[in-house]
């Protein structure tokens, strides 16, 4: 079975720090993996190499098998690898429905002429709504999104990563600074996923990363320190000395 996604050797230097060194990591297709580890860690390094918003020092990237560690973002996008980020990346001045067409239209090469058809192409505008009501945005889709709250806002950035059909969706702290009574609206939304994207999560929330993830990677210091099942990286006791803590459990 090819992997969705697989590094070998990955590493990151600015001048003699080190932030990732030799990572080799494999997913499945259509898996569920968890990247956990402490601040610091090199978590949000390794997501950026991945996606090609900084260069590898050395090692390799492969994406279903591809290549892909000299190609540009744009170009990984259109090989299937979107992402959203820790803090949100989003247009505040447009509606979830103009955002989610934007991504839409781009996806399809027609980006440049979407300030045109907008309101004219009935596909585009039919498939940003059904990913507004899988992300339960409907009734939000026509204010601007600076209006929206917080945990809204992650919602709609879900849907603009799906939006750009991807086989490898990249999860950064999805649920990062979300207020207590939206989280689990997030939480749902992530566990509701389709089962043909594959899924990289990066995540402190444990209980994010214990009730979605069938494979997790722990990473310390920029060195992948262990990895296993659910089971087997809650009750390592290497990684409650480093990471979880004595007393947690799933």
């Amino acid at each position: 079975m090819i992997a969705a996604l697989q590094t070998s050797g990955l590493s990151k230097s600015f001048g003699g720090f080190k932030a990732n060194t030799d990572v080799s990591l494999t997913v499945k297709p259509g898996a569920r993996h968890a990247l956990i580890g402490p601040n610091g860690a090199g978590k949000t390094t390794f997501i950026n190499l991945l996606t090609g918003v900084l260069p590898v020092t050395s090692g390799s990237i492969a994406l279903h098998g591809e290549d892909v560690t000299s190609l540009s973002q744009q170009a990984r996008v259109r090989r299937g690898m979107a992402r959203t980020y820790q803090i949100n990346q989003l247009f505040m001045e447009l509606t979830p429905i103009e955002a989610v067409s934007l991504a839409i239209a781009e996806r399809q090469g027609s980006g440049a002429r979407w300030w045109g058809r907008v309101g004219r192409d009935s596909g585009v505008i039919d498939e940003a709504e059904a990913l507004l009501r899988r992300m339960k945005l409907s009734e939000l889709m026509t204010r601007r999104t600076r209006t929206l709250p917080y945990g809204r806002q992650r919602l709609l950035e879900l849907a603009l990563g799906m939006a750009c059909k991807p086989k490898l969706l990249l999860l950064d702290e999805p649920a990062a600074g979300v207020p207590e009574d939206e989280r689990h609206d997030v939480l749902d939304a992530v566990a509701a996923l389709p089962d043909d994207v594959t899924v990289l999560l990066i995540e402190h929330d444990m209980e994010l990363v214990f009730s979605f993830a069938d494979r997790i990677s722990v990473l310390v210091q920029g060195q992948l320190f262990a990895e296993g099942s659910v089971d087997q990286i809650s009750t390592d006791p290497r990684v409650k000395a480093v990471y979880l803590g004595e007393d947690t459990h799933v």
